[in-house]
């Protein structure tokens, strides 16, 4: 079964790049400086910024659909990235090191199943989630500190 897992696009996290310290903070958001590797994993690429590049913590929508599991937290954005991590049939590196939780929605955005692993084994439960034709998409979570990582679609 094919799966495409999808990081998520610069476009609306552009404006926070080379913002002053000040300003973030009155956005709701704050600079780090990425002092361990891995450490920082960015939303966008789906990897882990490099030590010494600055990393920006935001507040982020993760599940916008107007249901009981509308969601939200905290997610670092590697500054100045632009190109979105796509991964087909694969998972991205930033992911196989991490304890990871996985849920499962339907169409009407409700989660139907959901689970925890290691990062190494979340190709099986991905799979394991898409045999269940209800599926419409999954989330990946990291398991520790709850913050959003990417999203799983059924490949063609």
């Amino acid at each position: 079964m094919n799966y495409k897992i999808s990081g998520l696009k610069a476009e609306p996290f552009i404006h926070l790049f080379g913002q002053s310290d000040a300003c973030l903070n009155r956005l709701g958001a704050s600079r780090h400086t990425v002092d361990s590797y891995p450490g920082y994993p960015d939303r966008i690429s789906l990897c882990d910024i490099p030590m010494g590049e600055t990393a920006i913590l935001i507040n982020h929508i993760y599940q916008p659909a107007n249901t009981p599991y509308f969601g939200t937290h905290a997610i670092y954005l590697w500054e100045g990235c632009t190109q979105q991590g796509i991964y087909v049939n694969a998972l991205p590196e930033v992911m196989t090191t991490r304890l990871l939780s996985l849920r499962a929605y339907d169409e009407r955005h409700f989660i139907r199943q959901a689970d925890i692993c290691e990062g190494k084994f979340a190709e099986q439960l991905i799979h394991l989630f898409f045999a269940d034709p209800l599926i419409s998409y999954i989330q990946i979570h990291n398991a520790k500190r709850g913050c959003y990582s990417c999203c799983v679609e059924r490949g063609e």
